[in-house]
């Protein structure tokens, strides 16, 4: 339980109303959802560190929940509007791409966590505009090829494609740099974060974990790129059981009696490893033909021709060179605005001062909404409306 604010806990017990910029003098703002009134803004201690309370109105209590995801830094001012399972927040004096952000309330994210905590939870999410395209899980036996498909892929694709760096618990070797290579963590650091939900996959190896984290893919799409995850059937598995829309593919041999020409070919195992990447190729590949992980199989028996096939499969056949990646779209909102809604679209009223004062108004669409916490939330599109001054001018900017 959480004390607040007398003029809020009086407020809120009487009625207040829905507003979407509801604050007082310690920059606050609230949003309804249900029967829980949510209270977001700067700490009672005058600092602008942006805390979250719930007053819930069916116990008449006020309840201070456990915050997951990346929590917003400070800023000068908020607006929020309630939707379904969460609530946009917008940021005032912050900086164009931090300026939008979502609270979770009720997302599936937030009830797994409130299930494994046994207690109130909210989450954090970013919000992005526009979509981001489909990571690439790709998996197969040792020695099947993928690496070198990848490789290929890489190579013809170098502006399009990038791979997510993976977290570790084991110590750097020789030349290896944190944050290139690896993610280099501390294992108990590593198992929080798991259990909060944070990564799509992971196993321990020797002792050591290895895994991808949800934000090590969102990096990716930041960079305007599309992921490619190579990973096992296992970490297939977690990852299509996860929130994240993949592209699932398996690359399978076209006979085990091929695999194991390839692998002995490679004259980098003793005869003990060979058998053992076998046994494992085996009982892979019933699984990636049998299962319902795999959206594709390919199979690889003459390079080039399963490597067109893989082109194919992501639409990059016709393509000389990497196609133009979309330029970043942000949203840049001036100090002094109001906001209101009318259905799934957010009319954000925007008054700059100069020597003639303008009005604008920016139409915010969070119809398509996509992903979330631990990570982004992206689908968000938006229009804006010219002066008033010069008439009613519509510009489609996504």
């Amino acid at each position: 339980m959480g004390k607040a604010p007398a003029l809020l806990v009086h407020d809120l017990q009487d009625g207040a109303p829905k507003g979407l910029e509801l604050k007082n003098g310690t920059c606050k703002t609230t949003a309804t959802v249900g029967d829980k009134t949510y209270v977001i803004g700067g700490a009672d201690d005058g600092t602008l560190s942006i805390e979250v309370q719930i007053f819930d109105r069916s116990l008449g209590e006020w309840v201070r929940p456990t915050v997951r995801g990346t929590k917003p830094a400070s800023c000068e001012g908020l607006s929020a509007v309630p939707l379904e399972d969460r609530i946009l927040i917008l940021k005032k004096g912050s900086k164009s791409d931090d300026q939008i952000w979502f609270l979770e309330v009720d997302t599936q994210y937030v009830r797994q966590q409130q299930k494994y905590l046994g207690s109130e939870v909210v989450a954090w999410s970013k919000g992005v505009l526009g979509n981001a395209e489909k990571p690439v899980v790709i998996s197969g036996p040792s020695g099947v090829g993928k690496g070198t498909l990848i490789s290929m892929l890489m190579k013809e694709f170098p502006s399009m494609f990038g791979f997510s760096v993976s977290h570790t618990t084991r110590a750097p070797r020789g030349m290896e740099k944190d944050g290139v290579h690896y993610h280099f963590t501390e294992k108990s650091i590593m198992e929080k974060e798991i259990k909060e939900g944070k990564f799509l996959e992971f196993a321990s190896v020797h002792g050591n974990l290895y895994g991808t984290s949800i934000e090590a893919v969102e990096q990716v799409a930041d960079a305007g790129k599309r992921c490619i995850l190579d990973i096992d059937v296992q970490g297939a598995r977690s990852v299509r059981a996860s929130s994240l829309e993949a592209i699932f593919i398996f690359i399978c041999p076209p006979s085990m009696e091929e695999l194991e020409k390839r692998l002995r070919d490679r004259g980098t195992e003793t005869e003990e490893q060979v058998l053992k990447r076998l046994r494992n190729a085996k009982a892979e590949i019933e699984q990636g033909e049998s299962s319902n992980i795999f959206d594709f199989i390919l199979y690889n028996d003459k390079l080039e021709e399963c490597y067109e096939n893989l082109k194919k499969l992501l639409r990059l056949n016709g393509f000389v060179t990497a196609p133009p990646k979309s330029g970043h779209r942000e949203v840049d909102l001036p100090m002094d605005h109001s906001v209101s809604k009318i259905e799934n679209k957010i009319i954000i009223n925007c008054i700059s001062s100069g020597e003639k004062e303008s009005k604008n108004l920016i139409m915010l669409d969070v119809s398509s909404l996509k992903g979330g916490a631990p990570g982004r939330t992206r689908g968000l599109n938006f229009q804006t409306i010219g002066s008033f001054s010069n008439g009613l001018n519509v510009n489609q900017l996504s």
